[in-house]
């Protein structure tokens, strides 16, 4: 018998502190849009939605910073991820450093425009385009 404790599991919920534990977590954030929520105590001070560019583990100079434009997260700014499943299936991510803390999610990227309709084959009309063909070397007429 072996007297090393077992690797703890985790379903649909959980706190994880190990920085391999919390990274795999992550990873299914890279390069996906999310929405992001920057917590003070229980005071909301930021919010917005970016694309995530990197996941750091192992540089503890390369900060976190989470932008519109781009959301580097480094595993080590970080104290503890908690994650739990929200009802449609996708998770919420808690990433806690003493009284901070930032939430993930992913993000539901719908156009005005797309509210009401139905989904719809993509149409591109063609009246308004002139087909030209081009001719390589070998089709050029001997001056």
């Amino acid at each position: 018998m072996s007297l090393d404790p077992p690797a703890k599991f985790f379903v649909n919920r959980g706190i994880v502190s190990s920085r391999t534990d919390m990274y795999n977590l992550l990873r299914p954030l890279l390069k996906q849009t999310v929405a992001y929520r920057y917590h003070r105590g229980r005071d909301l001070i930021a919010n917005g939605a970016g694309w995530v560019e990197r996941i750091v583990v192992d540089s503890p100079t390369t900060s976190s910073y989470f932008t519109p434009l781009a959301i580097c997260v480094n595993i080590d700014s970080f104290e503890h991820l908690e994650f739990e499943t929200r009802p449609d299936q996708l998770l919420a991510y808690r990433l806690v450093q003493g009284d901070e803390s930032v939430v993930l999610e992913f993000a539901r990227v719908t156009l005005a425009s797309d509210v009401n309709e139905e989904p719809r084959q993509l149409e591109f009309d063609t009246s308004g385009f002139v087909q030209m063909e081009l001719l390589g070397s070998e089709g050029r007429e001997e001056e």
